[in-house]
């Protein structure tokens, strides 16, 4: 009788735990479906070239490189803190370039037009032969098709009531972009298209991904 009776304590407290622990996960699951954020989607607007010069023997770009780029934060519950925005300007895989662009809170189902980058100067650059023989082409046609620009972010983000500590999403890549050049006053061989950039696991950091 009594050995019964303990079967059944047992038995009951098992069930009582085991149900429990489902409905842990349960709540867990259903915690990440609600909070678990969409990337954030970044888009160059526009994109225009005054100078694209190359001089001394083609080792030397002359640039004036202006990008306006948006950030649209598509979730309900994620706000976004940029802390630091550092923009990348490559044109055939070749860095040229960098400024930093003015931090921002970002709130949820907001897009935002980042401040406008603007990279202005020379730069000593290395292209090869078949490169150089592209940028004579794209010169002449008045458009370049070949140009970039990075996003190298920090953040934090508050996910409801939960705000994280500061990290490094994975830098936002924004390629191939195609940019008429506008040279003495004169209108452009082409308008530029909206380009959509790639920020896949943006609230990941890709700091933690490398450990």
């Amino acid at each position: 009788m009594c050995l019964r009776s303990f079967r059944c304590s047992f038995c009951c407290i098992f069930v009582t735990l085991y149900t429990l622990f489902l409905c842990f996960i349960l709540s867990i699951f259903l915690f990440w479906i609600i909070i678990s954020p969409s990337i954030v989607k970044f888009q160059v607007t526009n994109a225009s070239l005054t100078q694209f010069n190359l001089t001394n023997n083609n080792t030397t770009l002359n640039y004036k490189f202006k990008v306006n780029i948006t950030a649209r934060n598509p979730n309900n519950n994620v706000v976004v803190y940029y802390r630091r925005i550092t923009a990348y300007a490559w044109y055939k895989d070749r860095n040229f370039a960098a400024v930093n662009l003015a931090p921002f809170d970002q709130g949820h189902k907001n897009t935002t037009l980042l401040q406008e980058a603007v990279f202005e100067g020379q730069n000593s650059i290395r292209l090869g032969s078949k490169q150089i023989a592209e940028y004579n082409m794209e010169r002449s046609v008045g458009i370049f098709n070949d140009l970039a620009v990075d996003l190298d972010v920090r953040i934090r983000a508050k996910f409801g009531r939960f705000k994280s500590s500061r990290f490094n999403p994975p830098v936002v890549q924004c390629r191939r972009l195609r940019v008429p050049l506008i040279s003495n006053g004169k209108p452009p061989a082409a308008t530029f298209s909206v380009t959509r950039c790639r920020s896949s696991n943006f609230f990941q950091d890709r700091d933690a991904e490398a450990g």
